[in-house]
């Protein structure tokens, strides 16, 4: 379970350091980057280079609700939000699994951006590395990750709107996460070029043989979301930023990669209703490297979208007054996309919303079909959905009650479909009697047996440890330590 999110108020847009300056090359800063937050104050972003010596996740919460559940959302969102991905990747190459999540110290007083990976060969993982120090905790600031044709792994250090810049770091040496130097990034912007130190829930993929395309936000004066994409050959020089769509107050996008195709699912912000309230569900597609954009139908839209009303438009959860939770996205085997989201009569956490209801839409013969997966009881119990063969699909999640009611994760049960997505079951429960709740189960981009979810658990309703998990795909579950010295660690199984 995950209780409805809207992020805060935004203080009036900032004009972005001015100061900053920036090289068109590869540099490895080993001094501290000055960040300015929204009060004109300096917070000093600090890169850090040294071994986290254990997986310790961020607990965040977002806005004291004044009710039971304490907190709008909250909990361990190590892996979270559903906006940022990828958070981990399979590399053939090494038979690793890198990823990326949002740590901690020993008191929570900072979110760190560490890098780790899961080695199938032994089934231990390396001791992380924690490349930056955000000087928040804002879990909105969690990293994400990508690898580049020629193995460099890449982390992307996000930001929550304009309070603070984003970072962008590569590996020293292909598939290694022992050391990283700072990207000094640049984009067009109105034709000049000009740092591109500032991004939003951010979803990078690098497409072989053309480079990086990413998705993300960008906060308008108003301080609307506005969705868009750039693109990059080197991840050095990127391109003019290019919105996708800009309907009323804005929105929130998912997407995915596969064979250098791109799906994004996006929701909107009616005019005046607030950020709480998030409906319609739309999708678009792009397999020439964001040139042009297609509905499933083939239709070329013109961007960007600015009406409810449009070709890429897929279900109108706004005439039946409910809101609309992007969970995840992903392809099948013939290149059709799979979109799976919450449906909810309202954002306020407690059963009265209820039942928050999984589900996944697929194009069918006649445009779009969707069919509930099951329910749950929160509004941000997110989860992902696997393709496992033509008409076989799993759903990965905290969709079962768990110990703090109504609050955000639960335990995390697998759901199987064997009719094209139509009729669920419950295929295995992974955790039970846990203490905190678990949140955020996400999927490895070309997900392998050995780790097919990551996520983290936490307490909904006060300030928690957070500790970091994976699964198989048979379902059996393995905690990440704590603690720990040694280059490579000895993940948990939990019974």
């Amino acid at each position: 379970m995950t209780a409805s999110k809207s992020d805060p108020t935004l203080k009036q847009y900032l004009t972005f350091l001015t100061s900053l300056t920036f090289l068109t090359s590869l540099t490895f800063l080993a001094t501290p980057t000055l960040a300015q937050n929204t009060d004109g104050h300096f917070a000093e972003a600090e890169i850090v280079m040294k071994r986290a010596n254990g997986f310790r996740g961020i607990w965040y919460m977002n806005q004291p609700s004044n009710d039971e559940y304490v907190y709008k959302y909250s909990g361990g969102l190590a892996v979270y939000p559903a906006n940022h991905r990828p958070f981990a990747i399979y590399a053939r190459q090494v038979d690793k699994t890198f990823f990326c999540f949002g740590g901690t110290d020993s008191t929570n007083s900072t979110l760190l951006h560490n890098v780790s990976y899961f080695d199938h060969r032994t089934s231990k993982v390396a001791n992380p590395l924690t490349i930056l120090d955000k000087k928040t905790t804002d879990a909105h600031d969690n990293p994400v990750i990508s690898i580049d044709d020629r193995g460099y792994i890449w982390i992307f250090s996000t930001s929550h709107g304009i309070s603070r810049p984003s970072y962008i770091h590569r590996s020293k040496r292909p598939f290694d996460i022992g050391d990283f130097e700072r990207v000094n990034a640049t984009e067009m912007v109105d034709g000049k070029v000009q740092p591109f130190t500032n991004f939003s829930y951010f979803q990078v993929y690098h497409i072989k043989g053309k480079g990086f395309i990413a998705l993300f936000t960008k906060y308008n004066k108003a301080g609307q979301r506005v969705i868009g994409y750039n693109t990059t050959a080197d991840g050095v020089h990127w391109s003019e930023w290019k919105v996708l769509a800009h309907i009323e107050e804005g929105h929130y996008q998912i997407s995915t990669e596969r064979n250098g195709k791109i799906g994004v699912a996006f929701d909107y912000h009616p005019k005046g209703k607030g950020l709480n309230y998030r409906t319609n569900l739309h999708y678009l597609e792009t397999s020439d490297f964001g040139k042009t954009w297609q509905n499933i139908a083939g239709e070329t839209a013109q961007l960007p979208l600015t009406s409810p009303q449009n070709l890429a438009s897929v279900h109108d959860y706004a005439s039946e007054k409910r809101n609309c939770y992007l969970l995840d996205i992903t392809f099948d085997r013939q290149n059709k996309p799979a979109i799976l989201v919450i449906a909810s009569k309202g954002y306020e956490a407690g059963p009265a919303n209820g039942p928050r209801e999984w589900t996944l839409y697929r194009p069918g013969g006649h445009g779009w079909e969707h069919h509930i997966v099951t329910t749950s009881d929160n509004n941000y119990d997110m989860g992902s959905v696997y393709h496992i063969s033509k008409n076989s699909w799993r759903v990965v999640g905290p969709s079962v009650d768990g110990p703090q009611a109504y609050n955000p994760g639960g335990e995390v049960a697998m759901w199987r479909s064997d009719d094209g997505g139509k009729q669920w079951g419950l295929e295995r429960q992974l955790t039970r009697n846990s203490p905190m709740n678990h949140s955020y189960v996400r999927k490895p981009v070309h997900a392998q047996d050995g780790f097919y979810a990551i996520w983290a658990d936490g307490h909904g309703r006060k300030p928690s440890e957070s500790f970091i998990y994976f699964s198989n795909a048979n379902g059996d579950v393995y905690r990440l330590p704590r603690q720990g010295k040694a280059r490579m660690l000895v993940p948990v199984p939990v019974k």
